[in-house]
């Protein structure tokens, strides 16, 4: 078997080298458009995070397994790879408390304000007068947690929320999504009365460009706005002017495009954004148990194909 890992940079620093026993393995740190038929071509096997394959790829090329490195499947043409009796996997559910953790992790930054405290304690506490600094920040006891998406990691959000103390309320995208542990809201009224709204869909018909202006300029005052979904469900130019006109805070890991221009108008707004790199998946533990997924799915893979 010919496998091809086209995007390994995107996994980080992890094992590969098991894959060797089940063929001639070819890793590609990272891979560009044009590049991506030549190195395919001859392969039974792809392994890709985001390197798009689409119908020219597979039309000019022998690959008869698709593996995602990821849980999202839009990189790859699945309707024509089903055509073509190519099969493709995901790896779902690896990176469900890496996405928790992460989404607290932003939501308590933006909340304690622990940019700002660490920069002033290095850069002004030095020449204080008084031991201590104040600027406001609340607490979430008490507070209104607004979710949208109730999949397995906004009902992960939701739990330790709730353990927090504060009130959770939700809106599914899909508006199929029942769960009597919590209220459902429509969207507007989460907007509205969300002290804290996390977003944890996926980027579907259903939310691509969910949040544009009209829908962001109801967030409430001092409100924290977090998405570790994806990018296209917030509309960036609407968020910036958003960010201008009121005083509400967004912390985010996942942008419309990836990695965000030099010209993004959110990488302006320091003192009201918190910014990381599609990093909430990331954690050693998740990445581990996706490249054990991959593994599996290739193990039964180079078996069927056999």
């Amino acid at each position: 078997m010919n496998i091809v890992f086209l995007d390994a940079l995107t996994l980080g620093d992890v094992d590969f080298k098991r894959f060797e026993k089940f063929g001639n393995v070819q890793i590609y740190q990272t891979t560009k458009p044009s590049q991506t038929l030549e190195r395919v071509k001859n392969a039974d096997i792809v392994v890709t995070n985001k390197v798009v394959i689409d119908k020219n790829i597979m039309d000019n090329s022998d690959i008869k397994f698709i593996q995602i490195a990821a849980t999202g499947m839009n990189n790859v043409d699945l309707k024509y790879a089903k055509e073509k009796g190519i099969i493709v996997k995901n790896v779902a559910g690896y990176s469900t408390n890496a996405v928790i953790q992460h989404t607290f992790a932003l939501v308590l930054g933006l909340i304690n304000k622990i940019c700002y405290f660490d920069k002033y304690t290095r850069e002004v506490y030095p020449k204080s007068e008084i031991f201590t600094h104040i600027r406001n920040w609340f607490e979430i006891q008490g507070k209104k947690w607004g979710i949208i998406g109730l999949g397995e990691i906004g009902r992960g959000v939701a739990k330790l929320a709730k353990n927090f103390g504060a009130e959770v309320v939700y809106y599914s995208t899909s508006g199929k999504n029942n769960n009597p542990e919590y209220k459902k809201v429509g969207l507007e009224e989460l907007l509205k009365t969300c002290d804290i709204i996390s977003i944890h869909a996926p980027l579907n018909e259903y939310t691509q460009n969910l949040l544009n202006y009209d829908k962001l300029s109801l967030i409430k005052e001092n409100a924290v706005l977090v998405n570790v979904g994806r990018g296209g469900i917030i509309n960036e130019k609407d968020l910036a002017k958003i960010l201008e006109e009121k005083n509400i805070f967004a912390g985010l890991d996942v942008f419309e495009k990836e990695p965000v221009n030099e010209d993004n108008p959110l990488l302006k707004f320091k003192d009201k954004t918190l910014l990381t790199p599609h990093v909430a998946w990331t954690s050693i533990e998740a990445r581990n148990k996706l490249m054990q997924g991959i593994y599996s799915n290739i193990k039964e893979a180079v078996k069927a194909l056999d």
